[in-house]
């Protein structure tokens, strides 16, 4: 089905309109339903699916905050807006846009205050172990790696990623993402946001003038035009599944999973694309590494010829990202048994999974290398290395923290973690921090804004667990305002 936009004149009949028409109920629509209604106007939503959530419903629930939130005071942390923006400037990536980093961090604090009044709870409790998420219910861990290299002599690090209080957590079916959703739809519907449900996003409805005055979309079988009086936001998620444009953009992804849900077609992309919108950063993505956080960081991280790739102590997610865009996703940890056990006893007694288990033990490095498939005398050569400056305490290569390095000794555990990564992308639409998109000569397309994954965000390359939760509502936000002021 084309993407190209319709003319209004083209529209027999208009099924339904409001002031402000939001696509996509997940963190970015709930939040921008939610900023459209506070300027008082008449919203509605078009959710292609049977509820409200998408991605971020089955997300872990972090969200990306900062600056001196009343969590981070709570957990007697000290933060500012300054050191928020230079760790995010160092760690988004290249080119990420500064524009928004710099608003994302100076009003971040603010934020945090809108989702509490949102009734979104936070216990006052930190984490403090390796983990992707806390397996409980504490509400404020490191979630990007702030306090490891390089980060932690670019800004004073804080832990800045944000989980809402869930009982029950069920990762990836029912976790605190879900929450989060709950609250931020109780308040979009509870501010008189209305919802189609089971109505599928087609294309964009222009007027005369090229302004953004509707959209197209599917539901129960027929095609309905609905009217946006003063605005259209596409909050519709990325382009996770949709398998030729992975092919064109991230290759890397391509055949693997998808850290998303099967809306993320990319179909709002490419509509705004078809009425001349500039797009950014749509080769970047965000991979994840399915192992243990606990184990990689007692122990070393290698590639396929045995060579160490990355300081096992930053943000697992990095890690992904190091192994899935550089090294093929080909790589394995390599940890021995005190580290194991460790890595086993600092596991929550709610862990619902068995702790992950070496593919290969051996005391003999040789043997190892010859089950791995590794040159003969890499793996030996890596070990001899950081065991001889981990002898001393320091790891001059790759700069792990001090407290993580401490020498290897067999019998040593092979956990294989070749193809073992999944992702999601974080390119999209070119848009200012108020959500208009922009088009190839940077001028904003009257009527039309966009927020969450849909959008070239704060993440250009580089992530931190809790970005798109942050980024999708902090700007969904604002771009549910935007159009309601047009």
């Amino acid at each position: 089905m084309t993407a190209r936009p319709l003319r209004a004149a083209g529209v027999r009949e208009w099924a339904d309109e409001a002031e402000v028409v939001v696509v996509g109920y997940g963190v970015a629509g709930a939040a921008a339903a939610i900023g459209a209604a506070a300027e008082g106007a008449d919203v509605l939503v078009v959710e292609h699916t049977g509820g409200w959530g998408g991605a971020a419903a089955l997300a872990g629930g972090f969200i990306y905050l900062g600056g001196g939130t009343g969590l981070q005071r709570a957990c007697g942390f000290h933060d500012t807006p300054e050191a928020m923006h230079r760790f995010l400037t160092a760690a988004m990536g290249p080119a990420a846009d500064a524009a928004k980093i710099a608003v994302y961090a100076e009003r971040s604090v603010e934020h945090f205050d809108w989702l509490v009044r949102c009734g979104v709870p936070f216990r006052a409790a930190f984490f403090d172990r390796p983990a992707w998420e806390p397996p409980g219910d504490e509400g404020l861990m490191y979630s990007g790696g702030e306090n490891a290299h390089p980060f932690a002599d670019i800004a004073p690090p804080a832990p800045r990623g944000h989980l809402p209080r869930m009982a029950d957590k069920r990762t990836g079916e029912r976790g605190a993402g879900y929450l989060l959703m709950l609250h931020l739809a109780t308040t979009a519907e509870e501010s008189g946001a209305r919802v189609r449900y089971d109505t599928r996003f087609q294309r964009l409805v222009v007027a005369d003038d090229g302004r953004v005055c509707g959209v197209i979309a599917r539901g129960l079988g027929e095609e309905v035009a609905i009217r946006a009086r003063r605005g259209v936001v596409l909050a519709a998620g990325g382009f996770t599944y949709d398998a030729d444009m992975i092919a064109r953009h991230v290759p890397a992804l391509s055949g693997r999973p998808g850290s998303a849900v099967e809306q993320h077609d990319g179909r709002a992309i490419r509509a705004a694309q078809a009425l001349g919108a500039d797009v950014a950063h749509l080769w970047s993505c965000e991979a994840a590494v399915h192992t243990d956080p606990g184990l990689m960081i007692r122990g070393i991280v290698v590639n396929a010829r045995g060579e160490r790739v990355i300081n096992e102590d930053t943000y697992p997610g990095r890690i992904g990202q190091e192994l899935l865009m550089r090294h093929g996703s080909q790589g394995f940890a390599v940890v021995d048994e005190e580290g194991a056990e460790a890595a086993t006893a600092g596991r929550a007694p709610s862990a619902t999974l068995p702790p992950p288990q070496p593919r290969w033990v051996s005391d003999d490095p040789a043997e190892l290398e010859e089950a791995m498939e590794v040159p003969s005398g890499a793996l030996a050569a890596t070990l001899a290395l950081y065991n001889r400056h981990a002898a001393e305490g320091h790891d001059p290569v790759h700069h792990k923290a001090a407290a993580w390095v401490r020498p290897l000794r067999p019998p040593y555990g092979v956990y294989d973690l070749r193809g073992q990564t999944s992702g999601f992308t974080l390119g999209g639409l070119r848009t200012d921090v108020d959500g208009a998109v922009l088009d190839v000569d940077g001028e904003p397309i009257a009527g039309l804004y966009a927020a969450g994954r849909t959008t070239a965000g704060v993440a250009a390359g580089g992530y931190a667990s809790g970005i798109s939760l942050g980024d999708g509502s902090f700007f969904g936000r604002r771009a549910g305002r935007a159009a309601a002021r047009r």
